[in-house]
């Protein structure tokens, strides 16, 4: 809960922009802070190590995908995924390859506010305004399973919409691979790497793919000989129902980028995972032509670093992912009985989110133009019923923190109901 000067009290719906796990001061996270700050604060990261780093980056490689034994420190989600970034392109560069250095994403793609980030995003909200900025980057098209026109025949198209979590399957039978590997076939040899966000393309619109589609991405990323870089910076941490959305494809990118819910959302902390191959290209035998100069002031900080570790503790000790298999197809089926209000296209989700998309049409499928009253009257309806909700375009959501309980989920969805009702009355769903 969030309260607010008056004492009125909000459920943090959008878990505090998708980076709360264990709700608001959890005792045992302040804890954490109290014992490090006694101990060390902080001091730079380089020359200098300290025991919270050192342990963190052990349980990370420990927890993440198996492959991934390196880790490299940051301070945000924009720069775990810049740090990827160049350290692909400076892989290929000391390789050999230096032409490979060009990147590949999806169109509703969103990495970051940074220029890199900004540069291999494709929401142009959030871009177009430093487009002379940004370096050219090939985009292939976001998997939309609610306007695929294969939809009634591909066998992953309900992933997202009738459960929460499925088997990645084959992929023989995903056209929407096909614009990927046509992109790659030709800009194969410029490419440095092709980047993701795996199942939930959160500033996308919510949108929920299916595993195998992700399978397909790396397996063709191999093909192509170009490296995976994978954005976990929203979907780490259980929120897709796995410890990392990328297990469910049964993959392990060259890149995992990590922020968010690392520190249970409480401080900036980020990092970049990688493999053992990337890292020897960057060893220098008695000297520094090799270094991967990227540094930040707070990286690694030893109190984030404690937070972390603690926010790790708790999934175990509180046995976060057996309830967040709980939680997850309760939401999911909660969501869904709001899916035949007026102006509701489609209800999707994954894990501890759950969303729907607004349509003028039903037929067309077209999203509710921006001057829509709907969205901004859900805004306020929510917080009049005590709910904190911040809509993304056409798409109210739910971005629940891992360890709502089901006593509170239900709370949550009556009130949303009413919500729902009110704004939907009132506006006739357009």
């Amino acid at each position: 809960m969030l309260y607010d000067a008056e004492g009125r009290g909000y459920y943090d719906a959008i878990s505090s922009w998708w980076c709360n796990v264990h709700g608001h001061a959890h005792p045992r996270l302040r804890e954490a802070v109290a014992r490090q700050m006694a101990e060390l604060d902080h001091v730079l990261f380089g020359a200098v190590a300290h025991r919270p780093a050192i342990a963190l980056a052990e349980r990370l490689v420990e927890i993440a995908p198996s492959g991934l034994t390196r880790v490299f420190y940051s301070d945000n989600g924009s720069t775990a995924v810049e740090v990827a970034l160049k350290m692909s392109v400076q892989y290929w560069k000391q390789c050999g390859q230096a032409e490979k250095c060009r990147f590949i994403s999806l169109d509703r793609g969103y990495h970051g506010d940074t220029v890199g980030c900004m540069s291999v995003s494709g929401v142009e909200l959030f871009r177009e305004a430093f487009t002379p900025l940004l370096f050219p980057v090939r985009q292939a098209p976001t998997p939309d399973c609610y306007r695929c026109s294969q939809r009634l025949t591909c066998p992953h198209a309900e992933f997202g919409r009738t459960q929460w979590q499925q088997e990645a399957g084959s992929t023989d039978s995903l056209l929407c691979l096909a614009p990927l590997e046509k992109i790659l076939a030709e800009a194969a040899e410029e490419t440095a790497a092709l980047i993701l966000e795996p199942l939930l393309m959160a500033a996308g619109g919510m949108l929920v793919y299916p595993p195998a589609y992700l399978a397909g991405a790396a397996r063709l990323a191999r093909r192509y000989h170009v490296h995976l870089i994978l954005d976990e910076v929203a979907t780490g941490f259980g929120r897709t129902g796995t410890m990392f959305a990328c297990e469910q494809a049964g993959i392990t990118p060259d890149f995992l980028c990590l922020a968010k819910g690392l520190t249970g959302g409480i401080l900036p902390l980020a990092v970049t995972l990688t493999k053992e191959e990337i890292y020897a290209a960057f060893l220098d035998q008695g000297g520094a032509s090799r270094t991967f100069y990227h540094g930040h002031t707070f990286t690694a900080n030893p109190i984030g670093c404690a937070l972390a570790l603690a926010s790790l503790d708790l999934f175990t000790e509180e046995d976060l992912p057996a309830h967040i298999a709980q939680l997850a197809p309760r939401l999911q089926a909660g969501m869904r009985q709001f899916s035949t209000l007026p102006g509701v296209g489609e209800a999707r989700g994954i894990g501890t989110v759950a969303a729907l998309e607004f349509v003028t049409d039903a037929a067309t499928k077209q999203p509710i133009p921006g001057n829509s009253p709907i969205m901004p009257a859900i805004t306020e309806a929510g917080l009049r019923a005590g709910i904190f909700l911040r809509p993304i375009g056409n798409v109210s959501y739910l971005f629940l923190p891992q360890s709502t309980t089901l006593a509170e989920l239900d709370d949550i969805l009556a009130r949303l109901a009413g919500v729902y009702s009110q704004v939907l009355t009132m506006t006739g769903g357009k």
